[in-house]
């Protein structure tokens, strides 16, 4: 095979491999579950909280799972909340976990029932910051996944999420 050639299959895969690297870090698969597009939106300056979400859990396998807790290097505590519509938009309150039912996409949105409110923030979360959230799941056991700090497209430009 020509010099040429070779140079251009080693870039091609080179090209593949980050691909896959890429893609895979913005997600987990582990076992029955799979972790998708975990994010957090950036924190309005001077808050000590933020927020975490993914755009779902999905359980593929025939039975239940449970998300019991999770954990951050960028904040002291995580905790579980699950959202319910009121007269004033969104009220939040603290559940001990999320049940993943058999079969099932459980979403963690922003716009959704659940989240995972980071409490006593190191430092403010901004637009580009990625950190590592650990869930621990009372079947899959624990899963770490990579969080990229994003404002997402359907939250008005400046406004932060304060649930």
């Amino acid at each position: 095979m020509p010099s040429f050639l070779k140079r251009v299959a080693k870039a091609a895969g080179a090209a593949l491999l980050c691909a896959s690297i890429v893609s895979h870090a913005h997600g987990v698969s582990q076992g029955d579950l799979q972790l998708d597009h975990p994010y957090a939106v950036p924190s309005a300056v001077g808050e000590s909280g933020g927020k975490a979400y993914l755009r779902g859990i999905k359980n593929t396998g025939a039975q239940a799972d449970r998300l019991l807790s999770a954990s951050t290097p960028v904040a002291a505590q995580v905790k579980l909340y699950r959202l319910t519509p009121d007269a004033n938009g969104l009220r939040g309150t603290e559940i001990e976990r999320i049940e993943l039912p058999p079969k099932s996409e459980t979403p963690l949105r922003h716009t959704g029932d659940y989240q995972l409110s980071l409490v006593g923030l190191k430092k403010p979360l901004k637009d580009g910051d990625r950190f590592d959230l650990t869930l621990n799941f009372e079947r899959a056991g624990r899963q770490t996944v990579k969080v990229w700090v994003q404002t997402p497209r359907d939250l008005p430009s400046g406004e932060h999420s304060t649930h």
